[in-house]
């Protein structure tokens, strides 16, 4: 390339988003590093050593022209310091906010679009990671923490921020509707809200404790089985303890 401006590497892992492995960008002597990886389409939640020529500089650092950086990626499992690990997803993942759920992950989703500034600021307010992919979104600075989102595909959405923050795992203790915690509840505490056939059938029960949904290993227990001892073989180990329950209608993406 020519030119004399910064020259901006970007790590095999940043290609999805940079489209290109090089770029060079302008260098106007006020714009700080991390303006630059942005406006060529990385946010910097991706982004984890800015290395220029050679030594390793901040997001801040102001580059001048003839210089070059490599733009390397977050180093996993990625650690978010200061508060349990909690994340909240846009109104586009909603099958990855359940199966997290399904895990026992603390994963917040609203199936309405509330917009780029609610979502950011509820990240603020109760300092949770943004999973998104959108990366307009993740690019904004109220926001607390982040993460793109690099597949469509559930189950490699998945993989993705298993591997990327290795939350602990606690499957079958969450509510798949609402996030809130599963109790295991007697089949006489929730009968009048059972269909005949179904009280007939299982003896095992949890309701949520946030919004009353009852859970039991119904029809779609395989499916779900097979979608947690996937993750646990190669992300965690079982909850000692816990109860495989599964929603009454079965609905967990």
């Amino acid at each position: 390339m020519s030119g004399a401006g910064v020259l901006v590497r970007f790590a095999e892992e940043l290609r999805p988003l940079s489209s290109v492995p090089e770029r060079r960008a302008t260098a106007d002597g006020t714009s700080t590093l991390g303006h630059v990886v942005e406006s060529l389409g990385v946010p910097l939640t991706e982004v984890g050593r800015l290395v220029m020529d050679g030594r390793r500089v901040p997001a801040s650092h102001v580059p001048v022209a003839g210089t070059s950086v490599r733009v390397e990626p977050v180093s996993r499992p990625q650690r978010v310091p200061g508060a349990p690990l909690r994340f909240l997803l846009d109104v586009h993942l909603g099958t990855l906010a359940r199966r997290l759920r399904l895990l026992g992950v603390d994963a917040a989703y609203d199936s309405t679009d509330v917009g780029d500034a609610a979502l950011a600021a509820r990240s603020a307010a109760e300092r949770r990671v943004l999973l998104s992919r959108d990366r307009g979104l993740l690019r904004r600075r109220e926001l607390w923490a982040g993460a793109y989102v690099y597949s469509d595909r559930a189950g490699e959405q998945l993989r993705d921020v298993l591997g990327r923050f290795a939350p602990r795992l606690a499957p079958w203790t969450r509510c798949t509707a609402c996030n809130g915690r599963l109790a295991q509840v007697t089949k006489e505490s929730v009968a009048e809200r059972l269909e005949h056939g179904t009280r007939r059938t299982y003896d095992a029960f949890a309701r949520c404790e946030g919004c009353g949904q009852v859970y039991w290993r119904g029809a779609h227990h395989g499916r779900l089985t097979s979608i947690v001892d996937e993750a646990m073989r190669e992300f965690g180990e079982p909850a000692d303890g816990t109860e495989r329950v599964e929603r009454r209608d079965g609905a967990t993406g």
